[in-house]
């Protein structure tokens, strides 16, 4: 009888005790622990960030303009870099351009500068090298499974310095620019007119004046030819 009764009171004891406390969500537990309060702090942070940066770009919006501009120029010029399967698509377009033309006409600058590109990337010496913002292309002195020692010596290897000298082209916005350069007025030999006198090396664009006269004498080659009377006269006494 004791023991049912030291039982009982133990039991009455411990369901005082969980009525005395208050009781506690999951969502109070969670909000109250570690990652709870370490999430509230950095969510605190990033409102005050981002009501400095409104406020920033409020009082100086020159400054917030030209920021914008230029973190957006540096997004898209990252995103739209070419890299080595677009160099070579663009060189063996330009190459295909060239050959299309007679060795007369093509211009000695483009068609030196595509085929010694053609030279290095049939050999294997053509690297590609990604700086985020821009994209490079140089030559090495020797292919990339070259089994040479002077091609596996980490001593003997290009130092950093000597890679300008060797840069053949830069990408940048999509484009390869030196590429693009060397190929403006592919199919004009300019050694044509090398011993042309200085005056008609260079040729000035027509104005209005002769643009129309060259109009109206193309309109007048197509008319059929007015024989003069004279002309005539000489035809009937022909026949």
């Amino acid at each position: 009888m004791a023991f049912r009764l030291g039982i009982r009171r133990m039991f009455c004891a411990v369901s005082e005790t969980s009525t005395s406390r208050p009781s506690t969500s999951l969502w109070d537990k969670l909000k109250n622990s570690k990652a709870g309060i370490w999430g509230r702090g950095l969510a605190s942070d990033y409102k005050e960030a981002c009501r400095e940066m409104v406020v920033g770009i409020w009082e100086h919006p020159v400054k917030a303009s030209i920021s914008i501009t230029m973190l957006g120029g540096a997004l898209t010029s990252f995103f739209t870099k070419p890299d080595y399967s677009s160099f070579e698509e663009s060189l063996l377009e330009c190459s295909n351009q060239l050959g299309l033309l007679s060795s007369w006409i093509r211009n000695g600058t483009a068609d030196g500068h595509v085929q010694k590109l053609l030279k290095f990337r049939n050999e294997g010496r053509l690297c590609h090298i990604n700086m985020g913002l821009l994209s490079f292309i140089y030559f090495t002195d020797h292919t990339h499974d070259s089994s040479l020692y002077e091609a596996q010596c980490s001593s003997l290897s290009v130092i950093w310095r000597e890679i300008p000298r060797r840069i053949m082209d830069v990408g940048f916005a999509g484009h390869w620019w030196i590429l693009n350069s060397k190929m403006t007025n592919y199919d004009v030999n300019e050694d044509e007119f090398m011993y042309l006198p200085v005056h008609m090396q260079r040729t000035s664009p027509p104005n209005a004046q002769v643009v129309e006269s060259n109009e109206r004498l193309h309109r007048e080659s197509w008319l059929a030819l007015k024989l003069k009377d004279e002309e005539k006269e000489l035809k009937k006494t022909s026949v």
